[in-house]
């Protein structure tokens, strides 16, 4: 299995966590892709690219995709050091606090603490990506 995490390149929460990701010793392949890329574009033709810039997306070579909550489990499900606590984040009752975590993991949690950014829930430097709904599994 292979995943692609499409990102908005342009936010900068979102760019430190692909640098962090990027440096992690990994237990599956992760390729970093700027959402709405040519490049992503490219990869998936038939994806919704407008969303993906709202909403962090991981795609399975398989065909699933992920986002929301569950694309940060995904995402630190695919490292070394986190994939513990990424199978404790996807059950039901701990993916609300999936983010969070994933930001505490990289070393972001400063960034993204509540009230530490416009609504409350995204941090100052955040357009919106990252966005704190749940979402489902496709695929």
């Amino acid at each position: 299995m292979r995943l692609t995490v499409l990102y908005d390149a342009a936010c900068p929460l979102c760019s430190r966590f692909r640098a962090w990701l990027a440096a992690q010793p990994l237990l599956v392949p992760v390729r970093l892709v700027p959402a709405g890329s040519p490049e992503a574009r490219a990869l998936f033709p038939t994806l919704d690219h407008a969303r993906t810039l709202a909403e962090v997306t991981v795609v399975g070579d398989d065909g699933s995709m992920w986002t929301h909550e569950r694309a940060w489990v995904m995402c630190l499900w695919a490292t070394g050091a986190h994939r513990g606590l990424a199978e404790r984040l996807a059950r039901p009752a701990w993916l609300p606090l999936a983010r969070g975590a994933a930001g505490t993991a990289a070393g972001l949690r400063h960034l993204m603490a509540p009230g530490g950014g416009t609504g409350g829930d995204y941090p100052d430097d955040c357009a919106g990506s990252c966005s704190p709904r749940v979402a489902h599994q496709q695929g």
